[in-house]
């Protein structure tokens, strides 16, 4: 059944039009003013937008709400470099009208120097992120934020900022980046509370009805965790090793006692390779998780270890126009321990689970137009996750986007299947500054 508008949504939305089209355009003009003040006054460079987005559920839920994401969003990002180091500050201003609340996210917060010619050190909140996926993740253990990515978020919010170090060394031989986190910073999973998920101990797809909590990590300096890449360039083949120690970025556990989810201690090693190849850009990589409070893989409660294996290969199909695909499995460990463990009349996970990935990008209009189509979709599970995007520059401040996320399944239980409910469209308008 297709939702409806409720006539206290519509004003919703129509009130974060106006504050956007209207005097949140003047503010980001007023902002523009002040861009060009703070670069001749004070060295300072500032950049941002003020953005209205809003978006549907296709399908009716009972207890869930029709808007998806109706938001206005002013975003700051100021940078200063000086003779020691650089520093640089971004935060957003949200009114949330599906939440209903104003809250304000500080994405970046950190200063950057180099010791020496060959050590880059970073510290303060950042976005992490390494690895060789298109929206596929192995060894990039990073957090992410899957409800922006699903409701229709720009896919800036996938990735969730840590409070961490970074340290890059760099060297003829090899480069080396170090990565560590005082407290293990989790990533935005599906709970309930905005995005209906199955549900596993009672069978059945769940939403507000029944929100899941979990345990959180808040212990700084023993909730921590470390992670390193080495990696060098021969013959333009990029290839790097992996090494992680920490914890599940989403909570892969459940305490019997409490029904809370938890976060398992987790282990990470592997690889990858990156280049040129038959006319575009080939990668493979590789990762085994350890999970170390299961290596047995007979708790049924905690996830078991898995092999994972990644293979993608990019290239211009036709002026303007681009394509790749990619090739994704997860191998689950001691399978025969987990089927043991299950309990009675629970659904069990496959050993292997297959995935694929498509996306097509096409540029039009002198480039101002760019047509988008990224697809998952898992022979194994029989579920598919789409995401077409149309994204149009009307001029060099303005900017439009409308697009969808769409969730198939033959079953409930699977991945994408059980988000089918969450399917939703979505359009914002965007003014640069």
């Amino acid at each position: 059944m297709r939702a409806g508008i409720t006539p206290r949504l519509a004003a919703i939305w129509l009130s974060l039009l106006f504050v956007a089209l209207g005097p949140g355009a003047a503010a980001a003009q007023g902002l523009e003013d002040l861009r060009r003040l703070l670069a001749d006054e004070h060295e300072v460079d500032l950049y941002g937008f003020v953005e209205v987005r809003g978006g549907l559920r296709l399908y009716r839920r009972e207890n869930e709400k029709d808007g998806s994401i109706a938001e206005t969003r002013l975003q700051l990002d100021l940078a200063r470099q000086m003779e020691s180091g650089a520093f640089k500050l971004k935060t957003d201003l949200v009114a949330d009208g599906v939440e209903e609340r104003l809250k304000a996210e500080l994405r970046e917060a950190h200063y950057s120097f180099s010791p020496s010619g060959n050590l880059d050190v970073r510290l303060g909140r950042q976005v992490l992120t390494w690895g060789t996926g298109d929206l596929l993740f192995i060894n990039d253990v990073f957090a992410k934020d899957w409800q922006s990515f699903f409701i229709g978020r720009d896919d800036e919010y996938l990735k969730l900022p840590a409070d961490a170090v970074r340290i890059g060394l760099f060297s003829e031989a090899v480069n080396l980046d170090l990565v560590y986190q005082p407290l293990f910073t989790p990533s935005r999973y599906i709970d309930g509370s905005r995005l209906s998920y199955w549900h596993g101990p009672q069978g059945r797809v769940a939403g507000r009805d029944l929100v899941f909590a979990d345990d959180e990590r808040l212990r700084y300096f023993r909730d921590h965790d470390l992670a390193l890449r080495l990696s060098r360039n021969l013959g333009g083949i990029e290839y790097a090793l992996y090494g992680y120690r920490g914890f599940w970025s989403t909570p892969e556990g459940m305490a019997p006692a409490t029904m809370k989810l938890v976060y398992p201690r987790l282990s990470v090693y592997g690889g990858s390779v990156r280049g040129a190849t038959a006319g575009g850009i080939s990668h493979l990589e590789f990762g085994y998780y350890d999970s170390r409070e299961d290596r047995a893989g007979s708790n049924p409660n905690l996830r078991n270890s898995e092999i994972r294996l990644l293979a993608g290969h990019e290239r211009e199909l036709a002026r303007d126009l681009t394509g790749g695909i990619q090739y994704y499995l997860e191998h689950k460990q001691k399978y025969g321990n987990y089927l043991a463990a299950l309990p009675p009349g629970s659904q069990a996970a496959d050993k292997d689970r297959h995935l694929l990935t498509l996306r097509l990008t096409q540029l039009l209009w002198q480039q101002t137009l760019r047509l988008s189509f990224f697809a998952y979709w898992s022979p194994t599970d029989q579920d598919a996750y789409l995401r077409p995007k149309l994204h149009y520059k009307i001029t060099d401040q303005w900017a439009a986007e409308t697009g969808g996320n769409i969730f198939l399944g033959r079953h409930d239980h699977t991945f994408w299947g059980q988000f089918a409910d969450n399917t939703n469209a979505y359009l914002s308008f965007r003014r640069s500054f």
